[in-house]
């Protein structure tokens, strides 16, 4: 049994959507393992992990907006606003959402469907570089 660790920093223009399986399945690759189970753990609390749809833009737009109208930006709905008003609505979409992923290997690379990506979802406004720890267990 053998295990490697990577930190992937992944980077966001603004709110939205990362796909960034190219990285993931290149780290998985140099690793050598080929069968194992591959663990993503996003180091943020506005910032979360999804696998989605990579095929329809549409989709994308669509999570976006859903989430943009189940926890939006309003200065008087929260008390919390540290770091501006897009703050609390971010923790919000990460706790409906989540930091860890669990994905199966084989064959050297993540068993993932025809039409999944694996993305970083960026709940707030601004730029960011956000720190996503890979872990793969496997022989």
């Amino acid at each position: 049994m053998r295990q490697a660790i990577h930190h992937l920093h992944v980077h966001a223009r603004s709110r939205g959507l990362v796909d960034f399986t190219a990285q993931v399945r290149e780290f998985v690759r140099e690793t050598g393992i080929g069968t194992g189970l591959l663990t993503l753990f996003c180091r943020h609390t506005s910032a979360s992990l999804l696998i989605q749809e990579n095929a329809d833009p549409s989709v994308r737009r669509d999570l976006e907006r859903y989430f943009d109208a189940i926890a939006p930006e309003d200065p008087q709905r929260y008390e919390h606003d540290t770091e501006g008003p897009d703050d609390m609505p971010a923790h919000l979409r990460t706790a409906l959402t989540q930091t860890q992923l669990s994905i199966p290997v084989e064959f050297g690379g993540p068993v993932l469907g025809t039409w999944q990506g694996i993305y970083l979802f960026e709940h707030r406004r601004h730029a960011s570089t956000r720190d996503v720890v890979l872990h793969l267990i496997g022989e």
